[in-house]
């Protein structure tokens, strides 16, 4: 009996895309001629439902590709149904399948129905393969990322750990094992540490990442894109400008060359790209990018998904900026309402909101409403980041900026300093933020000597 080649939607992770490999199989011959056994109604062999799923999750890669991911589930749900009939409950393929849905729904920001694909997915492998073999680390390495999107960080950074574990394990057991596995893990394991504010330790594992890249892939792959992408993403938050700038275009144009037009990854090259540009006050350069991206995720996503309200926010800071605050108000609380569906009620993305949002009103002088929403924004960041991590400090920096508009200027230091403390633990002395921040202080504590 000839072995089913099945179709994977990815090779080992989300980064890893452009690295699958995708069975061919030619179309069936629809042309009967007369008296063929297609005149008599039997039912299909094994075989022949086999190579009917084999044909669903080619179309379900393709999609996957494309960045069609909506459309993409119902095929593997039809992949699941006749494995599970043919093969059973539990077998590796199925395992294969229900990673597939799992990363489908991550994509669509849907977590929530991921995550019990991922863990069955996981179950199966590990009573099947043991904790040892690498699709089990695959498995680990999907429901972390599920579990960092959900803010469950603690169990995230465990099983990233033992995936990697896994991975090492099986590479130093044969040199021809898929290496790239391991670079994924890190990379995953990167994008968790930036979050919560650990730049150093991040960019370690980042630069670990590329340069597993760069040995074992062409200089024009999709995961080399990745890497210097979320390189640039650190060289922007550390104030290196210059380099950040190099990396993003280089990144969108890999992109660019290799994907759709339409793709959500040039989506993302192009927010971030944008975003360089409001940092360094380059806002007509920022604001179409923003457009163009949030037109890409509207159209890949639909609009309630967490990419869109990221998009729908940007482009408010931006005009708030800009001091146009009826427009920036408007989009802020767009995006709110869908990460407010989207996301956990205590999620970075709804203190992110809270916070900008409340920037509007204090433009607008509605101190109290400000401070509200600014306390509430703090109160999230602290129980998920706790004291020392960048956007607690921006929270503490905003509320003393209220402050001082109001005329409180004891509580304003008494924020700034607290502001600065978080920072400069977090980012070091010589941080574009901590020395805007010292400045503040600086320029408030001159007009009360005492201080």
């Amino acid at each position: 009996m000839m072995k089913k080649k099945h179709v994977y939607l990815l090779l080992l992770c989300l980064v890893l895309t452009g690295n699958a490999v995708y069975a061919q199989s030619p179309a069936p011959d629809s042309t009967d001629g007369p008296g063929s056994v297609s005149d008599i109604d039997r039912a299909p062999s094994a075989t022949e439902t086999l190579a009917e799923a084999n044909l669903l999750s080619q179309r379900a890669a393709a999609l996957y590709q494309q960045g069609e991911y909506a459309q993409a589930v119902p095929l593997m749900e039809q992949v699941l149904a006749i494995e599970e009939s043919v093969y059973g409950a539990s077998h590796p393929e199925v395992a294969n399948t229900l990673s597939n849905l799992a990363l489908l729904h991550q994509e669509q920001g849907r977590n929530n129905a991921a995550q019990p694909f991922a863990e069955r997915a996981l179950t199966i492998r590990l009573d099947v393969l043991g904790d040892t073999h690498p699709d089990t680390a695959y498995s680990l390495d999907s429901l972390a990322g599920i579990y960092k999107d959900l803010s469950y960080y603690e169990s995230a950074q465990q099983l990233y750990e033992q995936a990697i574990a896994i991975y090492e394990i099986a590479y130093e057991r044969n040199a021809h094992a898929n290496y790239l596995g391991i670079a994924t893990s890190l990379n995953n394991l990167a994008g968790l540490y930036k979050l919560q504010g650990n730049y150093v330790t991040a960019r370690a594992l980042y630069e670990r990442t590329l340069s597993i890249y760069e040995h074992t892939l062409s200089p024009a792959h999709l995961s080399i894109a990745t890497g210097l992408n979320n390189l640039a993403d650190l060289d922007r938050l550390e104030g290196d400008y210059e380099t950040a700038l190099t990396r993003y275009e280089s990144a969108l144009a890999i992109r660019e060359a290799q994907l759709a037009p339409q793709h959500p990854s040039i989506a993302n090259s192009l927010n971030n790209l944008a975003a360089l540009y409001q940092t360094q006050g380059d806002f007509a350069r920022a604001q179409p990018l923003y457009e163009r991206a949030l037109e890409l995720r509207k159209a890949a996503f639909g609009n309630q998904h967490p990419d869109v309200a990221a998009s729908l926010n940007n482009l408010a800071e931006l005009h708030r900026i800009q001091e146009e605050y009826g427009i920036a108000l408007r989009l802020h609380e767009q995006a709110y309402d869908i990460w407010q569906v989207t996301r956990p009620n205590r999620h970075p993305d709804i203190a992110t909101s809270l916070n900008n949002t409340a920037e509007v009103y204090r433009a607008l002088e509605q101190y109290s409403k400000a401070l509200e929403l600014h306390e509430k924004s703090l109160s999230i960041r602290e129980s998920v980041f706790g004291d020392n991590h960048p956007a607690v400090g921006t929270s503490l920096n905003n509320i003393a900026g209220v402050y001082q508009d109001m005329g409180d200027l004891e509580s304003a230091i008494l924020f700034y300093k607290r502001a600065l403390a978080a920072m400069r633990t977090a980012l070091g002395e010589m941080h574009p933020d901590v020395i805007t921040i010292a400045e503040n202080l600086e320029r408030i504590e001159d007009q009360i000597p005492e201080h």
